[in-house]
């Protein structure tokens, strides 16, 4: 049962309450929250821990513990959610740098992953206006995207491409394929061929 007021009058949630240090006990989920004025502290219970403090169940207690000294915000004494100024939250973590192979955002004062592309793909297939048959010249592209990095991470890099030239030599489906050239036919007069074939006399064998 509360006893008095305490300070401002709040005693809400607090199974004990004195007037001088307010709650020191509260209601079961209810954490204890402990305020300090100059030499006085005021407990009081509440539902969420206020910004710079973080929840911690008890079993017999329910108490809000502040941040450590470079958070500003936190989920628990080792896993920081925002950074005090002049420190750059990596992984949980408020830094006065970043670590090698991170880049410091400004807007956000974190530590992004350095993206560390992986290998190239394999070439698609040889377009040209959007078909891969047909005889012209078209292009062929690959990529190369983020390598081991997390999905978040990933999500960030941009992803490099390139394209070259490339031939298309495969007919259609319903096409024919260019038949190929004929030999030249001999042009010359009639008459010049007669004499041609007249004058090929080819030697004969002796007989024995």
């Amino acid at each position: 049962m509360a006893v008095g007021t305490g300070l401002g009058g709040n005693c809400t949630g607090c199974v004990i309450c004195s007037e001088e240090n307010g709650c020191s006990t509260c209601q079961q989920r209810l954490f204890l929250f402990i305020r300090r004025e100059g030499i006085r502290q005021y407990g009081k219970c509440v539902h969420d821990c206020p910004h710079g403090y973080f929840g911690v169940r008890g079993q017999e207690v329910n108490r809000c513990k502040k941040c450590g000294t470079t958070c500003e915000s936190c989920f628990s004494q080792d896993f920081c959610i925002q950074c005090k100024r002049r420190f750059y939250l990596y992984k949980g973590k408020c830094l006065p740098t970043c670590p090698l192979g991170t880049a410091a955002q400004q807007s956000t004062r974190e530590c992004q992953e350095e993206c560390e592309l992986g290998p190239w793909g394999s070439w698609s297939p040889c377009t040209h206006r959007g078909k891969t048959c047909g005889s012209a010249w078209g292009l062929e592209t690959r990529v190369r995207e983020a390598g081991h990095a997390e999905q978040e991470e990933a999500a960030t890099c941009q992803v490099q491409s390139e394209s070259r030239k490339c031939a298309i030599r495969r007919p259609c489906p319903g096409e024919r394929s260019p038949s190929p050239k004929k030999g030249r036919r001999d042009r010359r007069p009639r008459k010049d061929r007669k004499m041609d074939r007249q004058l090929d006399v080819r030697p004969r064998r002796p007989q024995a």
